[in-house]
């Protein structure tokens, strides 16, 4: 049997907390991990950072469900809780996360003055931080769920996820080719323009209300720069399913309206489905109705990230997965370190991110409990 590692969820070092009623700690502060580095009063346990909506309930200490005796995080969505732009037009998202990659001040000293300003100008602070899991090395790591009863199969989430970290100074011309641009380049381009997403415009100067000079968005220019596309690894729910799902992507500059992406239920497990750079596989599914609820479920994950040529677009080394699921003194092999297509042909590597990421436009209430996290490299 693969041993499975219990770990603690800590006490958060966190400056501002707000005690709430039933053993609920809320957790405020909010990090954008891109542009911003992370104060250490809004570090917690001294491993993360929150990212996502700004509701009290939405994340907190929960001292009625402990992992290993301290209190474990909960994360709350409710139908109005929404704030992203989906996938598809029209679509939203609902995002209430923690990362555990950021970056700090520290992380700062001793480069140049403008290191920092040039970073949050380029969506890189997170780059300079801890936590990172570069491209095609191996990993393993452990944490763990708990799923109350209550919560509808309708639900559409991703409860942990490993994700990308694109560079947008790669850049795409009006003609098609594919650069990576001189940071200095990169930004001088980005003081005559604006940038949206991963599409460029023209600058236009107009006014506001009160009469003061603004800019806004014109005609797109032609240009692109790299924003990234659909996370690595996903664990979450979805069309009445629990999923395990890995994603590839050769491809440079990722092409996002390449919509490759497998269906939980409808998709065959270790199947992948596959376009002309991407690859999309179940890897493990389990009707939602046989999920575990009220009890905590630990995930053990060990990961061979896929090598990618860079500007090549060639897979160097295909990666591998393996998962076991393990509640109850029960010990379940989802994957069975299967060869799989998993990572993203990003120069840097992946992060994890675990809490609420509901997707497909769902609005849905979400709430549940995690705990237990750690990473080590193999």
């Amino acid at each position: 049997m693969y041993p499975v590692l219990l770990l603690l969820a800590c006490t958060p070092d966190v400056a501002r907390e707000k005690e709430a009623p039933n053993g609920f700690t809320a957790l405020p502060e909010r990090v954008n991990i891109q542009a911003d580095s992370a104060r250490m009063s809004q570090v917690i346990d001294n491993e993360w950072v929150a990212v996502g909506i700004r509701k009290d309930e939405a994340l907190g200490l929960d001292h009625s469900r402990m992992y290993g005796g301290k209190p474990s995080y909960r994360f709350t969505l409710g139908r109005d809780d929404n704030t992203l732009e989906g996938y598809a037009p029209g679509e939203t998202k609902g995002r209430s996360e923690l990362a555990w990659c950021y970056a700090t001040a520290a992380d700062f000293a001793g480069l140049p003055d403008k290191a920092y300003s040039d970073a949050q100008r380029m969506k890189t602070v997170y780059h300079h931080g801890k936590g990172i899991c570069p491209q095609g090395t191996s990993w393993s790591y452990t944490f763990a769920v708990r799923i109350p009863a209550e919560l509808s199969p309708e639900v559409s989430t991703i409860f942990a996820q490993w994700h990308g970290m694109p560079d947008r100074t790669l850049v795409t011309a009006p003609d098609g080719r594919v650069m990576k641009l001189p940071a200095e380049e990169f930004l001088a381009m980005q003081d005559t323009v604006i940038i949206k997403k991963d599409i460029v415009y023209e600058r236009v100067e107009t006014v506001d209300t009160k009469g003061n000079k603004v800019w806004k968005a014109g005609k797109p220019t032609g240009w692109k720069v790299e924003q990234g596309g659909y996370p690595p690894l996903a664990f979450g729910f979805s069309n009445g399913y629990f999923y395990i799902k890995a994603n590839s992507d050769r491809r440079w500059f990722t092409d996002k309206t390449d919509r490759c992406n497998a269906n939980a239920a409808k998709a065959k497990v270790m199947v992948p489905v596959t376009s002309e750079f991407k690859a999309s596989t179940i890897a493990a599914r389990m009707p939602f109705s046989e999920f575990p609820k009220d009890r905590w479920v630990t995930f053990t994950v060990e990961i061979d990230w896929t090598q990618y040529g860079g500007e090549a677009e060639t897979i160097v080394r295909p990666g591998r997965l393996d998962v076991w699921m393990a509640h109850d003194s029960r010990t379940n092999h989802l994957v069975d370190n299967e060869q799989i297509l998993i990572g993203r042909n990003d120069e840097d590597g992946y992060y994890f991110k675990f809490g609420i990421y509901r997707v497909g436009d769902s609005t849905e209430p979400v709430s549940y409990n995690l705990a237990g996290y750690a990473q080590r490299q193999r």
